[in-house]
């Protein structure tokens, strides 16, 4: 169908391999960590290794590399079109635009809920530890567990991130007035006050896990599950956001955003305000209230 026959404000996507291509690669990622950790076929270093055990043997990385390998393509792909389509002209229709941002706000949403999980698991473990039988959970945190100082590297991290929020909403706000070099130079720093948050907290689990036996007793262990797939989630998550940060910033260079049409820079800013947010949640509790630091 020719573009100018279009009589509706929707787009209709074109016709795209990265579907089928994404779910083949996430298949075969998953397929190959559980090759990974309990191996399909026995396997016998002595003589030699066969093709399967190769491929489907305990220890064996290469199926899930190569997986993941495919989901990293797909993503670049994928990615990559949608971007074209901003730019030409047609597809992305403020109708079109309106959905993104729906979409954008569900996804945020949903972020949120994934990380109510932890923090309902470490209150209800902090509030609840005095009616547990286990001597081990007679006080919180449980014994064994040496945690920083939440008004050390903590502390630091939480005013990184405060101020990496208004280097981006600066940047932002540059874009909106067509003050591109001012949007370059607060989305940089924005990227390198991001880049600063990951090498602290990497200095801290350092030390975290130097200090700490998180398999001394159960209380101990839930403590450090609570801790790390909290805090390292988090962590994660401003990898990410770093990484669209920069990819905005390629986008901007190049001329992509305008004052107008720049949602791809909007979605950045509102994910990285999310990753401010939940972590300053993460400090004040898990961190100060119930994480010893009070």
């Amino acid at each position: 169908m020719a573009h100018d026959a279009v009589k509706h404000d929707y787009h209709l996507v074109d016709p795209s391999p990265w579907p089928l291509v994404g779910s083949i690669a996430a298949f075969l990622m998953t397929l190959g960590l559980v090759s990974y950790l309990k191996g399909f076929v026995p396997v016998d270093p002595a003589d030699g290794l066969a093709p399967a055990e190769l491929l489907f043997g305990k220890g064996q990385p290469w199926v899930a590399i190569f997986g993941f390998a495919g989901v990293l393509y797909t993503m670049f792909g994928w990615w990559r079109d949608i971007i074209n389509e901003a730019h030409d002209g047609y597809s992305h229709t403020p109708t079109v635009r309106l959905g993104l941002r729906y979409g954008m706000v569900m996804f945020i949403m949903s972020e949120i809920m994934f990380f109510v999980a932890w923090f309902w698991i470490f209150f209800e473990m902090a509030l609840f530890h005095g009616v547990r039988l286990d001597q081990a959970w007679s006080v919180w945190p449980p014994e064994g567990i040496k945690l920083l100082d939440p008004f050390h590297l903590p502390l630091l991290n939480t005013l990184i991130l405060l101020l990496s929020g208004t280097t981006v909403t600066w940047s932002h706000h540059a874009l909106q007035k067509g003050d591109r070099k001012s949007a370059i130079w607060g989305l940089v720093l924005t990227i390198v006050l991001g880049l600063i948050f990951t090498g602290v907290q990497a200095y801290e689990y350092h030390h975290i896990f130097h200090d700490n036996l998180f398999y001394e007793n159960e209380a101990v262990k839930l403590f450090g599950s609570a801790f790390i797939m909290a805090t390292g989630f988090h962590g994660f998550h401003v990898i990410v956001g770093t990484i669209f940060l920069i990819v905005c910033l390629v986008r901007l260079m190049k001329g992509h955003f305008t004052p107008e049409r720049h949602f791809g820079f909007e979605a950045a800013a509102w994910y990285w305000h999310f990753v401010d947010v939940v972590w300053l949640f993460l400090f004040a509790f898990i961190y100060v209230i119930f994480g010893g630091g009070h």
